[in-house]
């Protein structure tokens, strides 16, 4: 078989975890996994069952995704172009799968961290729309998080971050809310009221 990333190497055999037989390309180190031997292997093992926020609570492991990442394979068994899934929020990185066969292609390095994340043995929920579904919701919380440290610096930010998670966890948070979307509703309304009533002296 042909590596999906280099049509001019041809995959060699190897075993990953152990038991399961594989492929790999002796150049880019990427990893074909056939849905035959992936479902046998699969079949001797009990999913954890890792969700989206347990995974983005453990980092990046420091990994640096294959330059080969973002190239676009082809399925070495059906030839058809292959879909891909995000995994990681910080560092993402993409494991492709073929929509037909459902044979598995992991860059350099990607087993290895689906390994040390728990998500090697249920690769297929990585595809579902509910997984990419949170992987972009964190995304965009991330995208937000760092924007408002951005425009309120790392100190007032904890703090807000802090009082939102306070807020979110009370029973009557939501008035804490309402309270605060009061107070920036109008704020020049509520400057120049504190101006002409100010309060009264503590001494």
């Amino acid at each position: 078989m042909e590596c999906p990333k280099d049509k001019t190497v041809t995959l060699v055999d190897v075993v990953l975890s152990g038991d399961l037989d594989a492929h790999e390309c002796p150049r880019c180190q990427g990893n074909w996994i056939s849905s035959a031997e992936y479902e046998r292997w699969q079949a001797d093992r009990r999913p954890s069952g890792v969700s989206v926020h347990s995974i983005a609570a453990q980092g990046d492991f420091n990994f640096r995704p294959s330059e080969f990442d973002s190239k676009a394979a082809l399925c070495p068994e059906c030839k058809r172009y292959m879909t891909r899934a995000r995994v990681m929020v910080d560092r993402p990185f993409y494991i492709e799968r073929c929509p037909n066969c459902n044979g598995i292609w992991c860059d350099r390095g990607e087993w290895e961290i689906l390994e040390a994340l728990g998500l090697h043995e249920s690769i297929e929920q990585l595809f579902s729309g509910d997984w990419q579904a949170q992987m972009r919701s964190l995304h965009h919380n991330q995208k937000e998080r760092q924007a408002t440290i951005e425009k309120l610096g790392s100190e007032v930010a904890q703090m807000v971050f802090d009082l939102a998670e306070v807020l979110e966890n009370h029973p009557n948070g939501e008035f804490g809310v309402a309270y605060l979307m009061r107070r920036f509703d109008r704020p020049q309304e509520a400057a120049g009221d504190r101006a002409t009533n100010p309060p009264p002296s503590l001494f």
